[in-house]
């Protein structure tokens, strides 16, 4: 046991002199390597099939499995679980822990440990949301493979809509499950489970059968689900209050980013490779974010509150809050358990979880209504998908530019008030689509302007949706508060997609408008009624519902939240 503690002691130190962050080991690292190796295997044994039908424009529709792809599906299951038991933390020792006080790192400046953090989670909110973006780019000529009914294509079979259900449906379940496993084995642990979900999933391009691509595309909902949500919260608690909201805006505004990329991906590889390259080349960025593990720390704050101290001083030091004795007068106390789903439902978090539950399903409304069928109804009403694509992705590059005032706005003048303010110009924009209807096309001018609103509101929207729920609870709560509100808006998506699906028809861009609009109004009321203002708060001020005077100088263990 003492040769254990030795060594650990020597890794910790060492982790402390690492030059760009510090590193928090896995529960069972070689289990989780193997697992990783034994996915990737998994994933290169699906590509024979796939470059074997390049004279065929890679159609597979019809195709059985072969002997390779079982064998990859085999070696996927082996290592997801394999990598699952090796993220999963070892047990503290002890039951109790004292009630240590450090320097706040909302009062640390930025440090490069900081910078790395954050390149690192812009990359993976890009990579997280090209996923379900890819869905309404891929849809055309998934449609037209397994000759699906569709505005493009009337007289199909099953509606196209079943694949974009599959996938949403699995974010809502991703979005709740990853919320329970950021509380329970940690933030860090959560991400890199999703990054090795990413990875694997990107078989969804090769799968022949219509019912594995919707299994596939499930199973990818899951993983996207659940990575926004956790990769907030990390930051909500690691960055310094006076920087934290208006870099967790900039970094969501990545998901303009992530749409520009796709459309592009979509316009350049699509005509040469088919749909299922936008599956495809998913995988190594999802192997790159695991690649960069060293530069993803545990929170300080979780490690706090499951009693991990000498790894939350590692993490705290390096950055750059120095660690301070517990008190010799306060008693120890006994390691808090984790939360329950049910406590975001009742005083004093009650109003903020509504405000977020209603902003959550207007965001969802319009992504998945809106944004998601765009590409399909200018299809539908003359354009190329070339064409489209182009329209989309200069609409997403003003857009991306955009986001930095957005940032800037919720960190440094209000939080509240920008969603409020933000809310109310994407609402009216849609109502400005519900007024034109299909006679914008009409008019190139106004359906560039238009489109630049909604396209760079909705990545600004989720961006500030994501960052305010991960600041309004506490430590023990936070993953699965930030869980709820991803949750919700995914929940509005699968309303969305099974209304298409009963209708078996694409709604207009007028309908989707309407779907959006309404919604967003009444979330920008609610906020405004029963917000909480965050700008430059801690979080421990921002969640103290007993003494709002807190001092910031100071960061209490979780416990005390």
């Amino acid at each position: 046991m003492e040769i254990r503690s030795d060594r650990r002691a020597a890794r910790l130190d060492k982790d402390r002199e690492g030059l760009l962050g510090p590193v928090i080991g896995f529960g069972h690292a070689r289990a989780f390597w193997l697992g990783s190796a034994a996915c990737t295997a998994g994933v290169l044994l699906h590509l024979p099939m796939y470059l074997g039908a390049a004279r065929m424009y890679y159609q597979l529709t019809g195709m059985r499995p072969d002997a390779p792809m079982f064998a990859g599906i085999v070696l996927i299951v082996i290592g997801l679980v394999a990598t699952t038991y090796g993220l999963i933390p070892r047990r503290s020792p002890g039951t109790s822990t004292p009630r240590i006080r450090v320097s706040a790192l909302d009062d640390a400046p930025i440090r490069p440990a900081h910078i790395s953090l954050l390149i690192v989670m812009a990359l993976a909110v890009t990579v997280d949301a090209m996923k379900p973006i890819a869905l309404s780019f891929v849809l055309p000529g998934f449609t037209t493979e397994y000759d699906l009914k569709s505005a493009l294509n009337p007289h199909g079979h099953l509606p196209a809509v079943l694949l974009p259900l599959a996938g949403i449906g699995g974010t809502v379940i991703g979005s709740l499950v990853w919320g329970w496993l950021g509380d329970r084995i940690g933030r860090r642990a959560s991400i890199l489970l999703a990054g090795v979900l990413f990875s694997t999933t990107a078989i969804c391009g090769a799968m022949p059968g219509f019912s594995w691509n919707l299994l596939m595309c499930f199973l990818m909902g899951l993983g996207v689900g659940g990575m926004l949500p956790i990769a907030f919260t990390l930051l909500a608690e690691t960055i310094p209050a006076r920087h934290r909201g208006w870099l967790m805006v900039l970094i969501g505004g990545n998901i303009a980013g992530a749409y520009l990329i796709t459309s592009w991906l979509s316009a350049e590889l699509v005509p040469h490779y088919s749909w299922r390259i936008l599956w495809l080349v998913q995988m190594p960025t999802g192997l790159l974010l695991i690649a960069l593990n060293r530069w993803i720390p545990e929170s300080p704050r979780f490690l706090l509150a499951q009693g991990r101290t000498a790894e939350a001083r590692a993490v705290l030091e390096r950055y750059g809050a120095a660690t301070l004795s517990a008190d010799p007068q306060e008693p120890s106390v006994k390691r808090r358990s984790n939360g329950r789903y049910a406590m975001l439902f009742h005083r004093p978090y009650l109003g903020p979880t509504g405000a977020l539950l209603f902003l959550g399903l207007g965001v969802g409304l319009m992504t998945y209504g809106f944004q998601m069928w765009i590409p399909t109804n200018l299809q539908h009403l003359g354009f190329t998908t070339q064409t489209a694509d182009k329209i989309l992705s200069d609409s997403a590059l003003i857009g991306f530019l955009l986001t930095i005032p957005v940032a800037l706005l919720y960190g440094f003048w209000s939080s509240k008030r920008t969603i409020v303010a933000l809310g109310a110009l994407t609402a009216a924009a849609l109502l400005g689509f519900v007024a034109a209807g299909d006679s914008v096309v009409q008019n190139p001018g106004l359906l560039n302007v238009l489109l630049i609103v909604p396209v760079w509101s909705i990545s600004s929207m989720t961006a500030a949706l994501a960052a305010y729920s991960a600041e309004i609870y506490p430590t023990h709560v936070r993953s699965r508060g930030a869980g709820l509100s991803a949750g919700a808006a995914k929940t509005s998506g699968v309303l969305v997609i099974s209304l298409v699906a009963a209708a078996v028809t694409t709604p207009s861009i007028a309908i989707t408008a309407l779907l959006g609009a309404v919604p967003i109004a009444i979330a920008v009321l609610v906020v405004a009624l029963v917000g909480v203002e965050t700008r430059q708060r801690s979080l421990e001020e921002i969640t103290d519902r007993r003494d709002h005077s807190s001092p910031r100088s100071t960061l209490t263990e979780a416990h005390s939240e």
